[in-house]
């Protein structure tokens, strides 16, 4: 798939897109990608389930969603309107909520691919288990596999393991188009007053600059380790709020990079991104943005 330009969302921050259409002009994204969809809706966590830390924000949302049904009927029209490659998050307690999400969605034209979400740190059944545990990385991913044909499918990481490189392998050994990376990492925050935790969930994932120098490493650990040789594109996320940001990541080995908790901030930030990253590539006489991936220069 080619993009306008590697920027999209990350999964969860935009919503279903028309949320931001009042602070900014998403059509200038290369891609969007949407909160997670689950067969049916699902409320989330109780609250409070946001709040910030220093450099960053723990959320513990849950996976609240309208529902595959209400998301293909009210959903997708909005979506549509964008003009953009659309990639679904899609996320479920068992394997068959993935597979029946999935290929509902090979139907509709607008979607050109799904982000397997097997990474939530904050939800207490279902997700996590799935991406932290290699072999069932890789069974999930084939299940997908087997009924994503039109669309990409992108398996999405979670940082809360040991090698993130295991769970890599895993799925792109069972399939996996794409890779995205990293997830939240699972973390607390308590009041110290109540001492209680400040989430209602008691965990949640953290977010912001706080975690990017953890995820680039991560990136490239993949690229170099696993992707680079498979020919598997990385979407990196994680932190990223300024140009400068997004380029250490593609210079680490990703081909693209999605925004999230930094649009909570300044929803306009995408298109700073995206022309600092244009003018990176002029000042430095480079004529696409590929010729960056994995460009990093290291003595090993």
């Amino acid at each position: 798939m080619k993009l306008a330009n590697p920027l999209m969302t990350a999964s969860g921050t935009c919503g279903y897109a028309s949320e931001y259409s009042d602070f900014v002009d998403l059509r200038q994204l290369g891609a969007f990608v949407t909160k997670s969809i689950t067969p049916a809706p699902r409320t989330g966590n109780e609250y409070p389930r946001i709040i910030e830390t220093r450099a960053g924000m723990l959320n513990a949302i849950g996976l609240a969603n309208v529902g595959l049904e209400a998301f293909l009927k009210d959903k997708v029209p909005l979506l549509r309107e964008l003009g953009l490659p659309i990639f679904v998050n899609v996320a479920g307690v068992k394997v068959e909520d993935y597979v029946q999400v999935a290929a509902a969605l090979e139907d509709v034209d607008v979607v050109r691919g799904v982000e397997l979400n097997i990474s939530c740190p904050n939800v207490k059944a279902g997700g996590i288990q799935f991406g932290t545990d290699p072999a069932q990385v890789g069974a999930i991913t084939g299940a997908l596999r087997k009924v994503c044909r039109k669309n990409i499918l992108i398996v999405k990481l979670s940082p809360n393991v040991t090698d993130i490189t295991t769970t890599a392998r895993a799925a792109v050994e069972a399939g996996a188009d794409a890779l995205s990376l990293i997830n939240t990492f699972t973390a607390m925050a308590i009041d110290v007053e109540r001492r209680r935790p400040v989430l209602a969930n008691a965990t949640g994932g953290l977010s912001g600059p706080a975690i990017r120098p953890i995820a680039v490493r991560m990136v490239h650990q993949v690229y170099t380790q696993v992707a680079r040789a498979a020919n598997v594109p990385i979407i990196g996320l994680g932190g990223i709020q300024y140009a400068q940001d997004a380029l250490e990541f593609l210079l680490a080995g990703a081909s693209a990079v999605a925004i999230g908790t930094a649009l909570f901030v300044d929803p306009r930030c995408i298109v700073d991104i995206r022309d600092g990253i244009a003018d990176y590539l002029r000042r430095h006489l480079i004529a696409r943005v590929r010729d960056l991936v994995g460009n990093l220069q290291t003595d090993a």
